[in-house]
């Protein structure tokens, strides 16, 4: 396949692959023992449990923008690294503080905006390094090698979580998650390339000059702002979906723990197999094409999912459809809006535009969050899957009208 010829033939790229690979799986250990630390250790309340959630999402928030134009003007591989290091210093507090009886609630808040700043400085540095660790042509394998690996990663990841925190305790899960980072920043020092933009960038400016342009390069271009308006749309409606489908599988559908964990796990093993399939189908496509292909799968998930009922194995049936869709979807646009980005971007701007993209993509996340639990309050749990499917087929709609539709073929390539 692509993608392992990709990671056999460049050093550097398999280099920040395995890094990043090592830190997903314990942030994936934490994602399901920092919430039982949380409630089981400290007793926290739905509203610090909705707090904890937010503070994960707040540096995207508030830093999104500058963040960078500060990236842009260090080494992508430093950036990395020290991001690595620090979020092990703040997640090893956990288990510290745990054994000594001094976590709060605060502590925990304060390590979570910690680790989510850490993270968005890494996602941006590695998506704006990556195009000058493989060449153009090799831009949509690499992609798809990040993509599968979240996917496999992901999948596994909760579920070794879940092991974990039996056998060790929840604080103590949270090492394994410290002892990752520090195992991806060795990882990533052994990368070769420094990591600077090729071109030498402009004079310096404002920080604030700079925010602007990052702004200014991703909604000029008419594929690339087509590109983020689908994406931020979509990412409203993904939250707005997501935080009601487990509620609509245990009220509405009465399923048990058991078949609730099965449904759920079928996107992620269609994710995966949407990480591989994904290059050969946007060679076919197009990138344009594939990429609104993806959304119209994503858009279609819950729209299926709304109508699930009948006897079992033919409720089954429909939630398994639904999920493969929510999986297969999201990895075909994926690869495919990052790889237009990478290679439309100037590489001294592509910084700049990442940020823009987070910013703008999980700024959303918490508002569709906000949004979904209240409509499914307001008009119920099927209602909300259909009308957030809707508002994700208006993201389509937008590209459908713009140059996406007929890019078959990006300057990848000629490279």
């Amino acid at each position: 396949m692509a993608q392992w010829r990709v990671l056999v033939e460049y050093a550097d790229f398999r280099r920040l692959f395995g890094g990043s690979s090592i830190s997903l799986l314990g942030s994936s250990v934490t994602t399901v023992a920092l919430p039982l630390t949380a409630v089981v250790l400290l007793g926290a309340s739905p509203v610090e449990m909705g707090l904890l959630g937010a503070a994960s999402f707040l540096p995207h928030l508030v830093l999104g923008l500058p963040a960078g134009v500060w990236v842009e003007r260090l080494s992508y591989r430093r950036v990395l690294v020290g991001a690595d290091l620090l979020a092990a210093a703040a997640l090893v507090a956990v288990p510290v503080l745990a054994a000594t009886g001094l976590l709060r609630m605060w502590q925990l808040y304060v390590i979570v905006l910690i680790t989510g700043t850490c993270g968005l400085f890494t996602a941006i540095a590695a998506q704006s390094f990556t195009p000058t660790l493989v060449p153009r042509r090799e831009l949509l394998p690499a992609n798809s090698a990040l993509v599968l690996s979240n996917s496999v990663v992901a999948t596994s990841g909760n579920a070794l979580g879940g092991v974990l925190v039996q056998l060790l305790t929840a604080p103590v899960a949270i090492a394994v998650d410290a002892a990752s980072f520090l195992l991806s920043a060795l990882a990533k020092a052994r990368i070769t390339a420094p990591g600077r933009p090729t071109v030498t960038p402009p004079k310096r400016q404002p920080l604030v000059r700079d925010m602007l342009e990052g702004l200014r390069v991703v909604f000029a271009q008419p594929v690339l702002r087509a590109t983020t308006v689908a994406a931020t749309v979509g990412a409203l409606a993904g939250q707005l979906q997501g935080v009601i489908v487990v509620l609509f599988l245990v009220r509405d559908l009465a399923l048990s723990p058991g078949l609730v964990g099965l449904v759920i796990a079928v996107a992620g093993l269609a994710g995966i197999v949407g990480a591989v399939v994904g290059v050969p189908i946007s060679a076919r496509l197009g990138n344009g094409p594939a990429f609104i292909a993806g959304m119209v799968l994503a858009s279609l998930a819950g729209l299926v999912m709304a109508t699930a009922a009948g006897p079992t194995v033919l409720l089954l049936g429909i939630l398994i459809a639904a999920q493969l869709l929510r999986g297969w979807g999201p990895s075909l646009y994926g690869i495919n809006q990052q790889t237009i980005r990478q290679v439309m971007v100037p590489p001294e701007l592509l910084p700049r535009a990442q940020a823009t993209w987070r910013f703008l993509v999980y700024g959303m996340q918490p508002v569709g969050a906000l949004l979904g639990g209240t409509l499914g309050a307001l008009v119920g749990f099927r209602a909300t899957l259909v009308i957030s499917s809707v508002v994700m087929l208006i993201g389509v709609g937008a590209a459908l009208i713009s140059p996406l539709r007929t890019l078959r073929r990006l300057p990848v390539a000629e490279a």
